[in-house]
């Protein structure tokens, strides 16, 4: 009975509630030391193979884990999935760890690992976005150039966007027919090329385009053989430019529906919405650029590969493969023909013809005298004086006197090595070239009233002297591509001048008179062609410290000349360079074949790719002597080196103004000076300490004979993968094929 005494010790409804606290917390305690019924897995295949999105080298595995029955019937091979990694199970519980993206390769009744396994957390899209043969091109993509699974899988998978995959793509059209040879009768063994894609045919082919504005046709018309043979195309080209040529050309052939177009420039949601058109088997016909090498094409019945000496088909993040070998990859694995093209013969591509693994794929000699335009070259300045407007233009008199001619028919081409004003300075008085206080990298003067600016750091330089002889004044290395358009444009002071570069790249320009100034690849289409285009400064290619020099600087005038009508229409060439090198008489004789297969004979000759296999080491000295120090090498490797090289420093936003100083704020910084650190000198007096010297990087070379590349990339990837366990400092970075090797 309850009492409202107040001399008692409490009422009986308090100790009513005391009770029921301590129940209900020994009910707790229960509760928590109870051990958690775990969840229950698939009956069938419990355990998913996932490879995680993290691209070190020494987690390059797949990891296990448990499917819970929920999730049996959506966690398929193939799909993204979220898991925890890093996390630890004690006592049937997950302790640490976060969730990160994954996708499952294969899903096995058991694990190899003998602890408990943490559940898929979820599955982000039941979408199959990674089939078993991109699996096995992705790995064998990986092992070729010593990188990871996860590195490749990033490169071939597009950002998930999820209101287009919520979309349908539709049904896949019937087949097309069969499409006329149409500009492949220049070719000797052109229509029989079509003839066999569409048989459902493989040929390997190195196909040696003529000049002219009719290889987007060309590929199109390759491409709608293969679709009429029942089987998929996938054409690969440097840039939206070209896609967008072979684009039109595929529309004009085979009508809307039937081929998308894969660039960065489309904005992720259509970016995806095509590529899921082309996985989902809608759409079987995909040109691109670098990316679409892993466009999941059903039925991949042609990989062909556009201009492959082109940079941009090296992609830019590690591994670094590129487009021909994985095209060649697919290609062979998928038991589909392959195709290299281009006005130029990459000396890779000669190698595969001469070991026979393709065939060529060529003109007649009488084809091509009536395809490519009138070359004429000039070799040295000695005529700059016999004109006076040609001496202000900077132009020999023959190039002025063609360019004169041609813009009475036509817009002209005038191909720069580099953009820019004047892209290389150096000391008028002793020739020493002009470098960064901070970097030493090379100056650079952006405009004709700008200030002299580091091609490295961006830091400006306007009290610049020179460090030999102290000299104030510059003159031009490399003259730029806007500086050479300020001169043509006082030479030629009524005709309209246009610059195509980096900054703006045209895509086409008029049938009118113009001057028309471009670096190499971006140079716009006419329609009917230009009437002539100058090559300048073929000095500048030629003279770079490249193994490629040549073979490069053909390519860009080959492309070049490509544009300008044929020499029985009025087209001329002028290229200034030196007659006798071998790669201008390629030019004039429009034979990129030959000069090709004679760059092999030399390199096989001396040991150099494609014919050996080669990687590249470059880091701290520290790093690359530990690096070698655990490196276990193959027999019968060469290695070169190490060397030192020159680091590439991070372009950075040049410093702007100071602004005013504000003395209140002076007065607030020397009061916390004093306060934190006892001194009372202003900070503002005080000496800014000497920019800080770049670090020295060296760079080691490894070469091996062919056929056993992928025992030096195990090395290397070995190598790579015990320095990063142990967390070695000094890392280093490694790239197999590197494109400069001096």
């Amino acid at each position: 009975m309850a009492t409202n005494d107040p001399e008692a010790g409490g009422s009986e409804e308090d100790e009513q509630l005391t009770l029921g606290v301590e129940q209900a917390r020994r009910a707790v305690r229960a509760v928590r030391a109870r051990k958690p019924k775990p969840k229950a897995s698939a009956e069938r295949l419990p355990v998913a193979r996932v490879l995680v999105d993290k691209g070190l080298v020494h987690l390059d595995r797949l990891f296990d884990y448990s499917v819970p029955a929920r999730l049996a019937e959506v966690a398929q091979p193939g799909v993204r999935v979220r898991v925890r990694f890093g996390a630890k199970v004690v006592d049937g519980r997950r302790q640490g760890g976060g969730l990160i993206d994954g996708v499952i390769v294969e899903r096995v009744e058991r694990s190899t690992y003998g602890g408990p396994l943490a559940p898929l957390a979820g599955v982000t899209s039941p979408e199959i976005v990674l089939a078993p043969p991109m699996i096995e091109l992705a790995r064998a993509v990986a092992d070729r150039y010593a990188g990871t699974l996860a590195d490749v899988v990033q490169i071939a998978l597009p950002a998930r966007h999820a209101r287009a995959e919520a979309e349908p793509s539709g049904e896949p059209l019937v087949r097309p027919a069969p499409p006329p040879p149409g500009p492949w009768t220049r070719y000797p063994s052109g229509p029989a090329h079509l003839a066999e894609l569409a048989a459902g045919a493989s040929p390997r082919t190195v196909w040696t385009a003529l000049p002219g504005p009719y290889w987007p046709d060309e590929i199109a018309r390759a491409m709608a053989a293969t679709l009429a043979g029942g089987r998929g195309a996938l054409a690969v080209v440097p840039d939206a430019k070209s896609v967008d040529r072979v684009d039109a050309a595929l529309t004009a052939l085979l009508g809307p529906g039937r081929h998308v177009a894969l660039t960065a420039g489309l904005g992720p949601q259509e970016r995806y919405r095509r590529w899921l058109a082309v996985n989902r088997g809608t759409v079987r016909a995909v040109v691109g650029t670098r990316a679409a090498m892993f466009a999941p094409v059903v039925e991949l019945g042609l990989a062909l590969v556009w201009n492959d000496g082109d940079d941009s088909h090296a992609d830019l993040n590690a591994p670094y493969p590129h487009v021909r070998e994985v095209l060649a990859m697919r290609a062979a694995r998928e038991h589909a023909a392959f195709t290299v093209g281009g006005h130029a013969t990459t000396v890779e591509a000669a190698q595969l013809v001469r070991s026979g693994w393709a065939r060529p794929l060529d003109a007649d000699r009488a084809a091509v005298r009536a395809a490519a335009p009138l070359v004429r070259t000039v070799g040295s300045d000695w005529d700059l004086a016999r004109d006076e407007a040609a001496r202000a233009a900077r132009l020999p008199s023959l190039a002025w006197e063609v360019a004169r001619n041609a813009l009475r028919t036509g817009p002209v081409l005038v191909q720069v090595p580099r953009r820019g004003y004047l892209v290389r300075t150096s000391c008028q008085r002793c020739r020493e070239p002009a470098r960064c206080a901070h970097c030493s990298g090379p100056l650079e003067l952006p405009s004709g009233d700008g200030v002299l600016t580091c091609g490295w750091c961006t830091r400006p330089a306007p009290a610049w002297r020179c460090r030999v002889c102290g000299g104030d004044r510059i003159r031009a290395g490399v003259i730029g591509a806007r500086r050479t358009a300020e001169e043509l444009g006082r030479a030629f002071p009524a005709v309209p001048v246009r610059t195509s570069g980096r900054d703006a790249i045209l895509t086409t320009v008029p049938d009118l008179p113009a001057l028309i100034i471009a670096t190499p690849g971006a140079e716009p289409v006419a329609p009917s062609g230009y009437a002539a285009a100058l090559l300048l400064d073929g000095w500048a290619l030629l003279t770079r410290p490249d193994l490629r020099a040549g073979e490069e600087a053909l390519r860009r005038w080959l492309d070049a000349a490509s544009l300008v009508r044929p020499a029985g229409e009025g087209g001329t060439l002028v290229v200034v360079a030196e007659s006798t090198l071998r790669p201008v008489q390629a030019l004039v004789r429009w034979d990129p074949q030959g000069y090709a297969l004679a760059e092999l004979v030399e390199r096989a000759e001396l040991n150099l790719p494609p014919v050996s296999r080669m990687a590249s080491v470059t880091g701290p000295p520290a790093g690359i002597a530990d690096f070698l120090a655990v490196l276990r090498l193959p027999d019968a490797v060469d290695v070169l080196g190490p060397v030192p090289v020159a680091p590439t420093a991070p372009r950075t936003p040049p410093p702007t103004a100071p602004a005013k100083p504000d003395p209140r704020a002076a007065q607030t910084r020397a009061e916390l000076t004093r306060a934190l650190f006892g001194d009372t000198s202003p900070p503002d007096r005080r000496p800014a300490a000497p920019p800080a010297a770049p670090p020295r990087h060296e760079r080691v070379l490894l070469r091996i004979e062919p056929g056993r590349g992928s025992e030096l990339a195990h090395a290397l990837k070995a190598a790579q993968t015990l320095r990063l366990a142990r967390a070695a400092p000094d890392p280093v970075h490694i790239r197999i094929d590197p494109p400069d090797i001096g």
